[in-house]
C-alpha cells in the first residue's frame, strides 16, 4: 500500500503538465524555508537577548508597516501577477513592462502621501490609540522607510509575474537575511533597544531597492521597438486594483489585526508571546506561498486561453502538494508546540500554547483549500472574493474586541481560526456552485464515500 501512494504522487507532481509548476514551487520554497529560518532566527535573539517587551514592540511595528504597505500599494502587487502573464501572452514584453511602471508610479504617489501622514501624526497614534507613548519614535521610522517598503512588494510580484522563479525565491528571503545581518551586527556594535526595529526596517526597504532596479533591468533587455503595445490608463489599472486591495486589506486583518488590537489592550510582553504563536503556526504559510508563487501566473495563462479542465488540473494538484508538505508541520506544531515554545524561546513563551493551537486549526483549514484565494482573484472572480473575506475580515475584527479583554491571546488566537476557516470554505462552496469543481484537496478514503453513496 506504502508503495502504490508514493508510486501515486510521483506520478501527480511529475505530470508533465504540473512538472514545471512543481520544480518552480521547489524554488520558491527553497527561497521561503531560507527566509523563515532567517525570520524566526531573528525572532530568538530578541526573545533571549532583548526580552519578550522589545518583541512585542518589533510585532506591532511589523504589522504595523505590513498594514501601511497593503494601503499603499492600492492592490497593484496581485494585479500585476495578473495583468503581466497577460499582456506577455497577448501582446509583448513592452505591453507589459508598460503596465509595470504605471502601477510603480501609482504606488510611489500613495506611499509619500501615507508617510507624510504618518510621520506627522506618529505621536497621537501612539499615544492616543496604543496608549503606549513610547511608539512615536517607532512610527515615525517606519514613515522613513515606507517608500521602499512598499516598491519592494509590488517589484517582487512583478518578478513572479514573469516568472523568474529563481529571483523571486531570493526577494523572498533577502529582507529577513538583512534584517539578520544587521541585527547581530549592530548589537554587538551597541545593543540599543531599537536596533531590532531598524534592522527590520532596513531588511525591507533593501529589497525595494534592489527589487526595482531589478525589474526595470529585466524589462529593458526584452522589449523591443516594434512590440505591440496595449496600454493599461491609471484609471483602469485601480479598477482592476482597488478591489484586490480590499482582499488584501482584509487578509491583512485576518491575520495580523490580532496583533495591533492586543497591542491595544495588553502589555507588550503579551504581544510578543502572541507573535511567537503566530509565526510558528505561519510555518505553513511559506509552503502556500511557494506553491502560489508559480500557479498564480499559470491559473492566469489558462483562464485566458480557455482552458478550463487544465486550470483545475493545475489547482488540484497544488492543493495535493500543500496538503502534503503542510499537515506533518501542522500534527508537530500540535503534540510538540509547548516543547518547542520552552527550549527555543523560553519557559515565559509556553503561555501561548492554547493560542498556538487555534492558529493551527485555521492553518489546517487554509491549507486543505489549496490556492483558493489566488484562484479568485486570476480567474476574474475578485470582486465577489473581496465580499467574502471582508466578510471574514469584519467578524475578526469584532471578535477581537469582544474577546482579547476577557481572554487575551487566546481570544486573538480563537478569531483568526475562525475566521481563516470561514472565508475558505466559502470560497469553496462558490467554486464547486460555479464550477462544478474544486481547488482543495481532502485525502478520504474510498469506502467512507461508497459508504455516504449507500446511504443515501
Amino acid at each position: 500500500m506504502l508503495f502504490s501512494v508514493k508510486k501515486r504522487l510521483i506520478n501527480d507532481f511529475f505530470d508533465r503538465r504540473f512538472s514545471k509548476i512543481f520544480i518552480g514551487s521547489i524554488w520558491a520554497f527553497g527561497g521561503q524555508v531560507i527566509s523563515t529560518i532567517f525570520a524566526m532566527l531573528s525572532s530568538i535573539i530578541i526573545a533571549r537577548f532583548y526580552g519578550a517587551d522589545v518583541l512585542g514592540i518589533v510585532a506591532i511595528v511589523q504589522s504595523s508597516l505590513m498594514l501601511l504597505i497593503v494601503l499603499t500599494v492600492l492592490g497593484t502587487n496581485t494585479s500585476l501577477l495578473r495583468l503581466i502573464p497577460e499582456h506577455i501572452t497577448k501582446f509583448s514584453f513592452t505591453s507589459a513592462y508598460k503596465v509595470f511602471c504605471t502601477a510603480q508610479w501609482v504606488v510611489v504617489f500613495s506611499s509619500l502621501l501615507f508617510s507624510v501622514i504618518i510621520f506627522f501624526s506618529a505621536e497621537i497614534i501612539a499615544e492616543t490609540i496604543f496608549s503606549k507613548p513610547n511608539l512615536h519614535f517607532y512610527f515615525t521610522a517606519i514613515s522613513v522607510f515606507l517608500v521602499t517598503c512598499s516598491l519592494g512588494q509590488v517589484s517582487m510580484q512583478a518578478v513572479r509575474g514573469l516568472q523568474l522563479i529563481k529571483f523571486f525565491a531570493f526577494m523572498q528571503a533577502l529582507p529577513q537575511i538583512g534584517n539578520l545581518i544587521l541585527l547581530i551586527s549592530l548589537s554587538l556594535l551597541f545593543f540599543y533597544p531599537t536596533i531590532p526595529v531598524f534592522s527590520l526596517l532596513a531588511g525591507y526597504s533593501l529589497m525595494g531597492i534592489f527589487g526595482v532596479f531589478f525589474v526595470h533591468y529585466t524589462f529593458k533587455h526584452r522589449v523591443h521597438n516594434d512590440d505591440v503595445i496595449q496600454l493599461v490608463t491609471t484609471c483602469k489599472l485601480l479598477g482592476i486594483s482597488l478591489p484586490m486591495l480590499l482582499t488584501h486589506a482584509m487578509y491583512f486583518f485576518i491575520a495580523q489585526i490580532g496583533i495591533l488590537i492586543l497591542g491595544i489592550y495588553v502589555n507588550e510582553e503579551e504581544v510578543g508571546y502572541y507573535s511567537i504563536a503566530v509565526k510558528l503556526a505561519g510555518l505553513t504559510g511559506f509552503i502556500l506561498n511557494a506553491v502560489n508563487a508559480m500557479v498564480g501566473p499559470k491559473f492566469s495563462e489558462l483562464f485566458n486561453s480557455g482552458n478550463i479542465n487544465e486550470l483545475f488540473f493545475v489547482a488540484r494538484q497544488s492543493a495535493k502538494l500543500i496538503f502534503f508538505t503542510t499537515t506533518p508541520i501542522l500534527i508537530i506544531l500540535i503534540f510538540g508546540g509547548q516543547f518547542i515554545l520552552k527550549f527555543i524561546f523560553g519557559n515565559a513563551f509556553v503561555t501561548a500554547y492554547p493560542a498556538l493551537v487555534f492558529l493551527v486549526f485555521g492553518q489546517f483549514v487554509n491549507s486543505v483549500s489549496g490556492s483558493s484565494g489566488l484562484f479568485m482573484n486570476m480567474t476574474g472572480n475578485q470582486n465577489i472574493f473581496s465580499i467574502f473575506v471582508s466578510f471574514a475580515a469584519i467578524a475578526n475584527v469584532i471578535l477581537c474586541f469582544i474577546l482579547i479583554p476577557h481572554f487575551g491571546i487566546y481570544g486573538a488566537g480563537i478569531s483568526s481560526a475562525i475566521c481563516l476557516s470561514s472565508w475558505n470554505i466559502m470560497v469553496l462552496i462558490y467554486i464547486y456552485i460555479k464550477y462544478q469543481n474544486t481547488t482543495g484537496y481532502l485525502p478520504i478514503p474510498s469506502s467512507f464515500i461508497n459508504q455516504i453513496r449507500f446511504r443515501r
